[in-house]
């Protein structure tokens, strides 16, 4: 059965990559979520997708130019009522702690490098006891086979914007479970072949109806979408299916 992935959470109707977000698509049903990490100034690691704080939180600038202490003053709820700060990733992996999601910690350093973000982040996660329901994803693949290298025990997947040639061979090649393509850069074939050949397929952000019914048809590993609610009710016509 395709597993479902709550993109930054439940993004279509909460604020991203908050605990609220977070929360609301464990209860919606989701099978898991998946979120960015970053690093602050002082080398903690926070929840935020952007390399800045503007689109999403009240303030502006860098969040590597920020301390912790003056991150968390900031409102990542900018459209909602209630005020919610950005999340540390310990306080997401404590919360993971009470259910059995699975998460998908997407290393946002492409643009920075954040040097010992894969060690801080692997340590969290061993000292959480979680190295079995987390994926470590990232555009930066040089990371993600440093990340194998630092922890085999935790599952990798590169993310890809565009097709790649026989993405499982790749895939093999850099120690990765799974991979995650860019929804509409990877055709059926390549799903099932990649499916068939041991590597896990979890494309994202499927958030059209058509996209879902696509992969839902063949069965995909999973997929990873913004809202987890419009996903579950179709994957329910597909259970009910002989």
């Amino acid at each position: 059965m395709t597993q479902i992935f709550a993109h930054r959470g439940y993004s279509a109707s909460f604020a991203e990559n908050t605990m609220g977000a977070f929360v609301e698509a464990e209860k919606a049903g989701a099978d898991g979520i998946e979120l960015d990490v970053q690093l602050t100034k002082d080398g903690e690691i926070v929840v935020i997708h952007d390399e800045t704080v503007d689109r999403t939180t009240s303030g502006t600038g860098f969040v590597k130019d920020f301390l912790l202490k003056d991150l968390l003053k900031l409102n990542a709820n900018k459209k909602g009522v209630k005020k919610e700060p950005i999340p540390t990733l310990s306080e997401v992996l404590e919360w993971l702690k009470t259910n059995k999601l699975i998460c998908n910690i997407e290393l946002k350093n492409g643009l920075f490098s954040y040097e010992g973000m894969e060690q801080k982040v692997i340590q969290l996660v061993r000292t959480y006891g979680l190295t079995n329901r987390i994926i470590l994803s990232s555009f930066n693949h040089y990371s993600i086979v440093y990340s194998y290298r630092l922890a085999p025990e935790i599952e990798t997947a590169p993310l890809f914007i565009e097709g790649i040639y026989m993405p499982w061979i790749y895939a093999q090649s850099i120690k990765a479970k799974g991979i995650h393509p860019n929804h509409s850069a990877v055709s059926d074939e390549i799903i099932v072949r990649t499916m068939a050949n041991g590597i896990a397929v979890r494309p994202y952000t499927v958030n059209k109806d058509t996209d879902m019914h696509r992969l839902f048809k063949i069965n995909c590993t999973s997929f990873i979408t913004d809202d987890p609610v419009k996903a579950l009710r179709i994957r329910k016509l597909y259970q009910k299916r002989p």
